[in-house]
């Protein structure tokens, strides 16, 4: 059975789609490449906008029509995971014995880091190094039957790495 063209009065073969609609591609008339010439000629997806939303359709084209976020926006998927995994619930960071430690230069999130690394505060860069290599092969996945909780484990312990990188690794 042969599907003739959409046409008004046309009774060639229909072999090419033509929306029916402009944001709904699941809709459409089958034309013959006569008419499909002609109707492209004549399609235009940006008339009835005015600039501004011919402009944003350019812009979040880029994007492929998806909503982003700049990395430091607060409901970012990293700022939340690293501001949840390293929560002091027991108020152990507060308390006036932690307080003495504050000779040193690190930030909470240093020590805090440095503690999920399992690692002294006055640790140097290369040991920091040489320590996350070793928890990254105890607690990568593939070792542990790809077990989520070390799969978690591991993916804390590259966010507490990736917060001394950005500090201690840049004193270096």
């Amino acid at each position: 059975m042969k599907i003739i063209c959409d046409w008004e009065n046309c009774d060639q073969i229909g072999s090419y789609r033509a929306p029916l609609e402009k944001d709904n591609s699941k809709k459409y008339r089958l034309l013959c490449l006569e008419h499909i010439k002609i109707f492209n000629k004549k399609w235009n997806y940006f008339s009835d906008m005015s600039d501004q939303q011919v402009e944003y359709f350019i812009k979040s084209d880029l994007t492929w029509h998806k909503a982003t976020k700049s990395f430091s926006s607060s409901d970012n998927f990293f700022n939340i995971l690293w501001n949840n995994a390293l929560e002091d619930k027991l108020n152990i960071f507060k308390s006036a014995s932690f307080k003495d430690f504050t000779k040193t230069q690190l930030s909470n999130t240093d020590r805090d880091a440095l503690d999920v690394m399992e690692l002294k505060y006055d640790t140097k860069w290369e040991e920091i190094q040489k320590q996350f290599k070793t928890l990254v092969k105890k607690y990568h996945p593939d070792k542990n039957q790809g077990s989520k909780k070390f799969e978690d484990k591991l993916k804390t312990i590259t966010l507490a790495y990736s917060q001394l990188k950005m500090t201690v690794g840049k004193k270096k």
